[in-house]
């Protein structure tokens, strides 16, 4: 899934800037979605004290959203913590999930950010950008911005500002609970991301592809019940 704009991963947090600047250029903000039938969900998280990177991708039928496959991926940590810079240390991992799948994703929801970034390239843009893919960030915390407070009311959402600039939009997903910060990752425009993210929610503040990824990663025991019952573990 990659393409000629791949670069190294193990470089400096200077270098790493510069490529994150570099290819923000290469971001398309409006969407060009065909016919979605896959989505997926990537979560990472790590072990043995940060010295593993650990990447799952889950991909869900649409609009069902009944969980189809999945990849995990473990490989040694190689970029230190450094915020804004994450995509970094997780996206190795990442594109190695995704090399175990079968099934293609149309759309890939990300947890972490897409524009919503100091120099517009969080993890969603910067996988969306290296492999073709649609992306959409959907977070839990803002990274950077300003809103406006968000009516406590499911799908409503406020717009984040840096600026003048509309970076993304705080989306409340269920009423009484934080909103999601959501924001383009790459060939989707922002009301489209809106509107899919809202699409993948069932009862929960999280879309059912984050909820799954984060499951199976965590191997949470109803999770790992309903693989078992589905033959996917």
């Amino acid at each position: 899934m990659g393409n000629e704009l791949s670069h190294h991963w193990d470089v400096t947090p200077a270098v790493a800037r510069k490529i994150q600047s570099e290819l923000s250029n290469q971001v398309i903000r409006e969407g060009q979605l065909g016919d979605i039938r896959y989505v997926a969900g990537v979560d990472v998280g790590f072990e043995d004290q940060g010295q593993t990177t650990r990447a799952v991708v889950a991909v869900l039928s649409y609009p069902r959203l009944e969980l189809l496959e999945y990849g995990l991926a473990r490989r040694p940590t190689s970029f230190p913590y450094v915020p804004g810079l994450l995509s970094f240390r997780e996206i190795p991992a990442i594109l190695d999930a995704l090399e175990q799948l079968e099934l293609r994703p149309d759309i890939l929801l990300c947890d972490g950010q897409g524009i919503a970034h100091p120099r517009r390239f969080g993890v969603a843009s910067h996988l969306g950008v290296l492999t073709g893919l649609p992306t959409i960030g959907v977070a839990k915390n803002r990274l950077t911005g300003t809103h406006d407070e968000v009516p406590d009311e499911k799908g409503a959402w406020v717009s984040l500002l840096d600026g003048d600039e509309e970076i993304g939009a705080v989306l409340r997903t269920r009423k009484g609970v934080k909103p999601v910060y959501i924001s383009i990752g790459h060939r989707i425009d922002l009301a489209s991301a809106v509107d899919f993210v809202m699409q993948c929610l069932t009862r929960y503040r999280l879309p059912e592809t984050t909820r799954w990824a984060d499951g199976i990663a965590s191997r949470r025991p109803s999770f790992m019940k309903r693989l078992q019952e589905s033959g996917l573990d």
